[in-house]
């Protein structure tokens, strides 16, 4: 239950603290779940005192709001993160919180685009689709100068913390929430007598007008993220306990034509007991091994079931050299033995020398002939004939 009494300020530092204890929760446990529900009602509670109050018309123009009440415009976007980390247990659910979220995401760009507070450069980059950028460098120069801007509104919300003695830890790192909720306690500090145009009023009104174009910058990219996750969501096919009955006779015959072309369906009856081999048109209706009817021969490949996979050898090596000796395809001889030996001329010559005996007269006219044929030849080729290299 809410308690009346809250101001407006209390009121969204309590939602901011609470929010930045579910940034750090899970999402599924409980408590993650219960300060998701509070945040969300509380803040449906705030918008309505802004409504209320009247804090922002739409006739006013960015000087016209305080810089108390400018804080007040991240509002929207708190709610569309905190509506984010909302648990959903189905597709239809998910899909009810993403445009919950978008809804709000649409409606705080539309507050910095009426106030004028993003500038021109950075609403046109912003506006475009991630997936249309097609100069990775653009996307990449978004990025620094995004991180610069964090580094500098940092910087700038711990130099106010630490002028009003909120020094931070050295571990401590604030996330959205957290810089939201640094501004608006430090605003809240401020009496109502504080110079609007002090020194420390500009910095102040800078950092927050520097903080919500970062929140801006996060809100396009969220609401691209939810535009693609509704449009996933909305084409994808319908869960199973909303699927449409589908036709029994169609259904049938797709799964007998599966049917035929499995060899394992379990049909009783059979030779064996395990069913039919063949259907009546001659189709197999389970794996079978067809073996001949000689029973050796059976024993046989049943014996190679477990052989090898390679055919063993039929003989020995001194038998397949002997036959490959008996064929001719062996070369005997060399060795220091045929070194010495004469050769075939030189043999010639010593059996012409065998006189009076008939072998040493034919080979005597065996070398006769061999000599005078040797001797034509170098008559028709004289010495150098061939060479016709080198000639001038």
């Amino acid at each position: 239950m809410l308690d009346e009494s809250l101001t407006i300020s209390a009121l969204y530092e309590r939602i901011l603290k609470n929010a930045s204890k579910v940034n750090e929760l899970p999402t599924i446990a409980d408590e993650t779940q219960e300060l998701v529900a509070e945040c969300l009602n509380n803040l449906k509670d705030l918008f309505a005192r802004i409504i209320n109050l009247g804090i922002f018309s739409p006739n006013e123009t960015l000087e016209d709001i305080s810089t108390r009440d400018l804080i007040y415009l991240s509002a929207p976007y708190v709610y569309s993160e905190v509506q984010g980390r909302l648990k959903t247990i189905d597709r239809i659910s998910r899909l009810q919180s993403l445009l919950e979220a978008q809804k709000y995401l649409g409606t705080f760009i539309d507050l910095l685009n009426r106030y004028q507070i993003i500038p021109a450069e950075e609403k046109n980059l912003y506006d475009k689709k991630t997936a249309s950028v097609a100069d990775f460098a653009k996307r990449r120069e978004l990025k620094i100068n995004q991180y610069k801007k964090e580094k500098e509104l940092r910087a700038r919300i711990e130099k106010i913390r630490k002028d009003s003695g909120q020094t931070p830890a050295a571990d401590e790192t604030l996330n959205d929430f957290d810089l939201i909720a640094s501004l608006l306690s430090h605003d809240s500090e401020k009496g109502d007598d504080e110079d609007p145009y002090s020194e420390a009023e500009e910095v102040l009104r800078e950092t927050v007008l520097i903080l919500l174009r970062l929140n801006y910058a996060h809100a396009c990219t969220q609401l691209q993220n939810a535009e693609q996750e509704i449009a996933l969501l909305k084409n994808a096919p319908p869960e199973p306990e909303n699927e449409p009955p589908k036709d029994d006779t169609r259904e049938k015959r797709k799964q007998e034509e599966r049917n035929d072309w499995r060899l394992d369906i379990p049909v009783a009856g059979g030779p064996d007991g395990k069913g039919p081999l063949m259907d009546s048109a001659g189709r197999p209706l389970r794996p079978f091994t067809i073996l001949p009817s000689d029973a050796g021969e059976r024993a046989r490949l049943q014996a190679q079931v477990f052989g090898p996979d390679y055919r063993l050898p039929t003989m020995s090596i001194d038998e397949y050299l002997e036959i490959e000796g008996q064929r001719g395809n062996i070369i005997t001889g060399g060795g220091p033995g045929s070194e010495a030996a004469p050769t075939s001329k030189e043999q010639l010559a010593l059996d012409a020398e065998m006189d009076g005996t008939v072998e040493g007269e034919l080979k005597s006219e065996q070398k006769r002939q061999q000599d005078e044929k040797w001797a034509q030849f170098t008559d028709a080729n004289p010495r150098g004939a061939g060479n016709t290299m080198n000639r001038g």
